[in-house]
């Protein structure tokens, strides 16, 4: 089966299923070229650290939001055009320090396999990104750029969410969005939840907070977010 026809079967066969999960469904066709990505290399502003790692954090992004701030850009071609419609995409998985820094760049990289950026496209949709996360993240957790993907394309896929639309036509704050977001996920505290929100307070990012074997834990004190009272929107497009 090629890996075209199985992502447009996947998408269907989330048709049936339950809201909780259709919320993370999504159309998504992987062309039959995939542009290469350039080199992602530290810079001045952004310099290799090698640090230990203390934690983790997995992050994603709600796409029709990033599409409103991005769709015109040509990097989003794939995400934001194409006929493909995401709900969440997975950003990264990231290793945090023991601290407040994090390591980053730890090591020099090769461009990120073709393969691992075709099965990869679905959940991170830029080819960009995935050599970025690679470089920037995966570099340090002492691994291969299949088996860093495989971890967190795993991680990523077992989530579920709970009806954004509906969420979206009422009022609330990040608490209850994080509630609402534990209860769809048993074993997923709220306390292991930070959302980052834009100007206006629209949602952008979920940041979830794993220890080092991968299990969720509470945030950390400072560790980022807006404030559980802060007023949170969620942008749905064109209804």
């Amino acid at each position: 089966m090629s890996p075209r026809v199985a992502t447009l079967l996947i998408g269907c066969a989330l048709i049936g299923m339950p809201v909780a999960v259709q919320a993370q469904s999504y159309k998504c066709a992987v062309p039959g070229m995939v542009p290469d990505p350039r080199p992602d290399l530290p810079s001045a502003k952004e310099p290799q650290r090698v640090l230990p790692i203390g934690s983790y954090t997995l992050a994603i992004t709600w796409a029709p939001q990033y599409c409103r701030d991005n769709g015109r850009e040509p990097s989003a071609r794939f995400q934001c055009g194409s006929g493909n419609r995401f709900g969440f995409t997975l950003h990264g998985l990231w290793p945090d320090g023991l601290g407040k820094t994090w390591p980053q760049y730890c090591t020099a990289t090769a461009i990120v396999p073709r393969p691992v950026i075709r099965s990869t496209l679905c959940s991170t949709p830029s080819a960009q990104l995935i050599q970025h996360e690679w470089a920037k993240h995966g570099t340090c957790m002492g691994t291969t750029p299949a088996a860093y993907f495989a971890r967190s394309t795993r991680l990523f896929g077992g989530l579920r969410y709970p009806d954004m639309d509906r969420l979206s036509r009422r009022p609330l704050n990040v608490s209850r969005f994080a509630s609402a977001l534990a209860a769809a996920n048993p074993g997923l505290p709220a306390s292991a939840i930070r959302v980052t929100g834009k100007r206006g307070g629209w949602l952008d990012e979920v940041w979830l907070c794993l220890d080092k074997s991968f299990r969720y834990e509470r945030c950390k004190a400072g560790s980022g977010g807006l404030p559980g009272r802060a007023k949170l929107k969620i942008w749905r497009g064109s209804r």
